[in-house]
């Protein structure tokens, strides 16, 4: 018995998906590219190495050879000759956080790179407006007057 053709015809394309079905198929691709079959290593670099040293340098590139896996890092200008002393502690580092030793060499490039951001911190809104304010006595749609409740809250923050 033969399917009907809406059953045996591929999706139908050019509709719109969601960006995060290819996200993860585009970051993979990028990720193999530069050696890397595990993304966790860039993507934890921070955990794996420390604060000191995350803010000197950043993976760029794994290659795997037959005497062991080479693992370029892109560091700050200066900050190369600083590490190359730490090579020991830091690859046993990475290989303890993979499980396995894959990373017998460390390589150094001298360049600048984007330091991650902290992260923000909020300012504290303020106590509370005072019972004079105009913005109490408001009477219309919700949307606005919780807008300008903000508004009147930011104000008194400026003042103190």
């Amino acid at each position: 018995m033969t399917k009907p053709p809406h059953e045996t015809q591929p999706s139908r394309r050019g509709r719109a998906a969601p960006v995060g079905g290819d996200a993860g198929g585009a970051a993979a691709g990028a990720f193999l590219r530069m050696g890397f079959t595990d993304p966790t290593l860039v993507l934890r670099w921070r955990e794996i190495t420390g604060p000191e040293v995350a803010r000197l340098c950043q993976p760029l590139r794994f290659s795997e050879g037959p005497g062991g896996g080479t693992l370029t890092l892109k560091a700050l200008p200066g900050a190369a000759l600083f590490l190359g002393h730490e090579t020991r502690a830091l690859t046993a580092r990475i290989n303890q956080y993979l499980g396995r030793p894959a990373v017998a060499r460390l390589k150094f490039v001298q360049g600048n790179f984007l330091p991650s951001r902290p992260t923000p911190h909020l300012r504290r809104p303020a106590a509370g407006i005072g019972s004079a304010d105009p913005t109490n006595a408001w009477r219309g749609p919700d949307g606005l007057k919780t807008a300008l409740l903000a508004l009147a809250r930011w104000r008194e923050s400026g003042k103190n």
